[in-house]
């Protein structure tokens, strides 16, 4: 049965609302036991969310990545590692529609992830290049109408979780590293071993363990564009918009306990300032920034990725990659300052206006593919290219 026919936008943030009140209940819980927010999962395949961004024409709703983004946004702000599980989803499901559409398999499981509300995993490192997703050892094997795939990934988010697993690989095993294709396999089409626990800082619930992937499916399973042309035309913009999306969620929350905190304290002394009000007032525009710049990049998303000439242009991946240095750091910065208003109380667990969490899961943002990696990209791009400085875009 599919469970998101009919949802409109008001009808999604509804309903996206409802899982981050089931991701909140647990998410200390999660976060303390590393544990997989099973809940929380299970309550967005209730309300029909691992589809939404399936065509219509497919069972989905065609929701747009503003629409996914903020949906992202909403969760996170109870519970970071949930909200991360659903936009890797989203990412992965996005290169799908771009990629696999005219194609009569891949059409036909875009349809079953928005009526059977499948979870998708990716498996894009690899041990031995580390995060340099754009460069693969192992290569699949295609013989006949079988394909198979020997791969040491490094890290599979919820791979133990998923209903399918979005892999790279070379393309064969002549291939250069860096010509690789990526296949869907489907739960039963492939085993895990695991190699290394994922025992972190924070995003703990992620459960991003790495495994020996092996697996066998039907070769019509291969996407068939390369998947260069998946990462540069849709994947890392996509990545760095809700990525975005789900380190803004964890700021808002932050931002709102400082707020109460400062609030509890005028009412305790009224006629005064609370210390921590200016402070609340400086991290709110901090904020504001952070939402500037994830929905003017989202806009320019939206007028680019029709032209897949101007998706892959230097200017537009510079500008995705600024997003992502800029949103991950800005993030840290305004949990620290909102934990410096709570005082004690934020730094304390077990308080409405604990931050440890926040502060914990918001640290991922910066080693999520190395801000490093990202900048020494752009400043590549960056010998060739002249900064747009126009404010009218």
């Amino acid at each position: 049965m599919n469970v998101i026919s009919g949802i409109s936008g008001f009808d999604l943030v509804q309903r996206a609302r409802k899982v981050a009140a089931v991701a909140g209940k647990f998410a200390d819980d999660v976060d303390r036991h590393g544990r997989f927010p099973a809940e929380a999962v299970a309550a967005m395949k209730a309300e029909g969310l691992l589809g939404i961004q399936v065509p219509v024409e497919l069972g989905g709703i065609g929701a747009s990545i503003a629409e996914v983004a903020e949906t992202c946004s909403l969760i996170s702000q109870e519970c970071a590692s949930s909200s991360m599980i659903l936009a890797m989803h989203h990412i992965k499901l996005s290169s799908l529609i771009a990629h696999g559409r005219g194609d009569a398999w891949h059409e036909g499981f875009m349809r079953r992830v928005a009526d059977e509300q499948l979870l998708l995993a990716s498996a894009t490192t690899e041990a031995g290049i580390g995060g340099n997703l754009r460069n693969s050892i192992c290569s699949i094997e295609v013989d006949g109408d079988t394909c198979r795939l020997t791969k040491e990934a490094s890290v599979i988010s919820y791979g133990a979780h998923a209903d399918a697993i979005l892999i790279t690989s070379r393309a064969n095993k002549d291939a250069a590293p860096s010509d690789q294709v990526m296949t869907v396999f489907l739960n039963g089409q492939y085993t895990l071993e695991k190699t290394h626990d994922w025992d972190t800082l924070g995003m703990r619930g992620t459960c991003s363990e790495g495994f020996l992937f092996k697996g066998e499916a039907p070769s019509r399973q291969i996407i068939p564009q390369p998947f260069a042309e998946i990462a540069a035309e849709s994947m890392l913009a996509v990545c760095h918009l809700l990525w975005s999306g789900v380190w803004y969620g964890i700021a808002v929350n932050a931002v709102s306990r400082a707020q109460a905190f400062v609030r509890g304290a005028a009412r305790a002394n009224p006629g005064s300032v609370p210390p921590g009000a200016l402070r609340v007032a400086e991290v709110a525009a901090k904020l504001h920034l952070v939402k500037a710049s994830i929905t003017a990049s989202i806009q320019d998303y939206e007028r680019v990725k029709a032209d897949p000439a101007h998706a892959i242009s230097i200017a537009f991946l510079v500008d995705m990659n600024s997003l992502k240095v800029t949103s991950s750091e800005m993030v840290i910065e305004i949990v620290d300052q909102a934990m410096i208003v709570c005082g004690i109380a934020g730094y304390k667990n077990g308080t409405p206006f604990s931050l440890g969490r926040h502060l914990r899961d918001a640290h991922s943002s910066r080693v999520m593919i190395s801000n490093d990696r990202i900048l020494a990209n752009s400043a590549n791009m960056l010998l060739v290219h002249k900064l747009d400085t126009s404010l009218l875009g």
